[in-house]
């Protein structure tokens, strides 16, 4: 055993975990919100002009807060508490799951900064992302969210059956209905506006 882990008090591994599942909980919902408002806010670009800045500039002030009130500390919580439960159970180091699962938040993290970089190109005027292409982003986490979840429960066990694979297609048939639902929605709209 570390001699660090044996400077944490014997509640310390459940602390961290109860902090780090509340943080993971926070992160994620502000992630899977904060794309899609970047959604809304690139459809306002076809508004017209005074109504167009009101929603920029509302939607450009939610995703501000969104991001810097609620995902980011639900990161930063996330990631604190996963050092510490690291710091009580240093062996998870020496083992493949946990290196994949590591890999996976590193991408997580990657995705979170991008965020934050597509943020500044909606507020600056310059993003060249279409509403379709950020919906499609909007799935990334969403995936990686089950794999990480997978790793942790599975450990070393980690499936690679038909179960496995029926989840797999499942949650890429679910990324893909809300993709046809969202192009059936808008095509809807438009013929709706064409009949007008």
């Amino acid at each position: 055993m570390s001699l660090l882990a044996l400077s944490w008090p014997p509640e310390a591994y459940l602390w961290f975990k109860t902090l780090h599942i509340v943080g993971v909980v926070v992160w994620f919902a502000g992630l899977f919100y904060l794309v899609r408002l970047f959604i809304y806010h690139r459809e306002a670009e076809e508004l017209d002009a005074p109504l167009r800045q009101a929603f920029q500039d509302q939607y450009a002030l939610m995703e501000r807060r969104l991001a810097n009130i609620i995902t980011t500390p639900g990161m930063v919580v996330a990631v604190v508490c996963a050092a510490g439960l690291l710091s009580v159970n240093p062996a998870w180091l020496q083992q493949g799951w946990m290196h994949a699962k590591l890999a996976f938040v590193a991408a997580l993290l990657a995705y979170h900064a991008f965020c934050y970089r597509l943020m500044g190109q909606l507020q600056g005027g310059r993003c060249s992302w279409s509403p379709k292409q950020l919906r499609a982003l909007n799935e990334l986490p969403t995936l990686l969210l089950v794999i990480v979840v997978m790793l942790v429960v599975f450990k070393a066990q980690f499936p690679t059956g038909a179960a496995t694979w029926f989840i797999v297609a499942l949650v890429v048939f679910m990324a893909a209905s809300i993709q046809f639902y969202a192009r059936w929605r808008r095509l809807r709209a438009e013929r709706l506006a064409a009949g007008a």
